[in-house]
């Protein structure tokens, strides 16, 4: 049995039940489990002998991992493309399309690990991604190369089977060239859930099924992956209420407004989830019925789309987390930077009623394990997951600042947790990542991103 005693640690926010904070405490691991978290633990063994590997901690802050709700890996390879990278999200998906026809699998596995590396080193212990991609003429196993790398580094990771089926020819917004046949869809989704998904509690990986928006699947194929995901018990994903234009095109095609067309499908409850939500009305808050929204700052900054109504889910009980989003319409998977510019946005749009330091903390966090249907991690105590962040709040960035949450959530000028711990296991310490070869991995994955670039632009 594998025992670590993290030692002396000068806060520990747990964001358990009682919301409580222990001063010089210390957090006790047994084989990837939290079995106690306290003052003075001590780890003597019955026959007087201590295997224990005990960390000292002075000074340090602990906090639960955060948790990546939205994210799009594949799109790690696809920064800065000058043809895109000014247009909001319609144009700047229709030019996406035409690079991200070309994607291979080794494109997919590289991708998938330059962003759990960058979610990693700013302290994600757990993410999900929304991979929706499937060019025509490759093979149908690209979330299995996202699952093969997450492995890899050792990151806890809800794989989505995402899907497009409704193509430019039938009124919708992809080429037909990254569109498949429903039943393509639904026949490898039953495949990842059989093969890969695990519901044991402390489970590295999670299936969810996930059409993209609604400007991109078929009513029927909506409906069907309802009833594939309710009788596996595996949770549902899509975008929704992101833009004026995704609002438009649902009244146009369909009558309806984003939420009310996901009412009409059977696409709300504890088991679904949204990216965005932005252009919810207040009736629509109201009738979220336990899902939970994915808060996505920096990708809805850049793409223009709006600002999500942040403390007023929160106030009515809506699951609330924050996510990345996809690095195209981010430019860089920074979890600790997410959790700065949620807060940022969240007072720009309430002031001083908006979500104080904690509570944005809590949203990243725990928020975010029950945006995605765990009840292992997200939070601090005795038999829950040890996916945790420490932090070094000594540095000069942070001279002068009272108090530790203010630090973490508004000061600073770098997003490297002093270590990252996922599953009992140190993983990051001070940026670098343990488990891969990142600038080996940095240098692969930036071939594979320019020889797709190369190859479309000389067409």
């Amino acid at each position: 049995m594998e025992t670590i005693l993290l030692k002396n640690l000068a806060h520990v926010y747990t964001m358990n039940d009682t919301d409580e904070h222990l001063e010089n405490a210390d957090i006790l691991i047994q084989d990837g489990v939290i079995t106690q978290v306290g003052n003075n633990i001590t780890t003597v063994q019955e026959n007087g002998s201590n295997n224990t590997k005990v960390i000292n901690c002075n000074g340090l802050v602990a906090l639960p991992g955060f948790v990546n709700t939205h994210h799009h890996l594949y799109q790690t390879l696809f920064r800065g493309i000058k043809e895109v990278q000014e247009l909001p999200l319609f144009p700047w998906l229709r030019g996406l399309y035409q690079f991200w026809q070309f994607m291979t699998p080794e494109s997919i596995y590289y991708g998938g690990l330059v962003g759990f590396s960058e979610l990693i080193r700013t302290g994600c212990t757990l993410t999900s991604d929304h991979h929706y991609v499937f060019p025509t003429n490759q093979p149908e196993t690209l979330i299995d190369e996202q699952i093969r790398a997450a492995k890899e580094i050792g990151i806890r990771f809800h794989a989505t089977r995402g899907s497009m089926s409704l193509g430019v020819d039938d009124g919708g917004l992809p080429p037909m060239s990254v569109v498949q046949a429903e039943s393509a869809i639904l026949n490898d989704s039953q495949r990842l859930i059989d093969t890969y998904h695990d519901r044991k509690d402390y489970s590295m990986t999670r299936i969810a099924l996930a059409p993209c928006s609604p400007f991109s699947v078929t009513e029927n194929l909506m409906l069907e992956t309802s009833r594939l995901a309710r009788s596996n018990k595996v949770m549902m994903h899509t975008h929704l209420a992101e833009t004026m234009d995704e609002e438009n095109f649902c009244i146009q095609k369909y009558g309806l407004r984003p939420f009310e067309l996901m009412e009409k499908l059977e696409w709300v409850g504890n088991d679904v989830w949204f990216a965005h939500g932005i252009f919810f009305s207040d009736d629509e808050i109201n009738r979220l019925q336990g899902s939970g929204i994915a808060h996505c700052p920096s990708s809805n900054m850049k793409l223009n789309s709006g600002i999500c109504r942040t403390s007023e889910l929160v106030n009515k009980g809506v699951k609330l987390s924050i996510a990345v989003d996809g690095s195209a319409s981010n430019d860089g998977s920074n979890m600790w930077e997410e959790v700065r510019r949620a807060y940022l946005l969240n007072h720009l749009k309430y002031g001083v009623n908006g979500l104080d330091a904690y509570n944005i903390l809590k949203v990243a966090t725990r928020g975010g394990a029950s945006v995605l249907g765990r009840t292992d991690t997200g939070y601090l105590a005795p038999n829950m997951a040890a996916d945790l962040n420490l932090f070094d709040l000594s540095g000069i960035e942070y001279a002068g600042c009272h108090d530790p949450l203010v630090s973490l959530v508004c000061l600073g000028n770098h997003s490297y947790p002093k270590l990252t711990m996922i599953n009992g296991k140190i993983v990051a310490e001070d940026g670098k990542i343990h488990t891969i070869n990142s600038d080996k991995i940095a240098k692969e994955a930036h071939k594979h991103a320019t020889s797709i670039i190369t190859y479309k632009r000389s067409l």
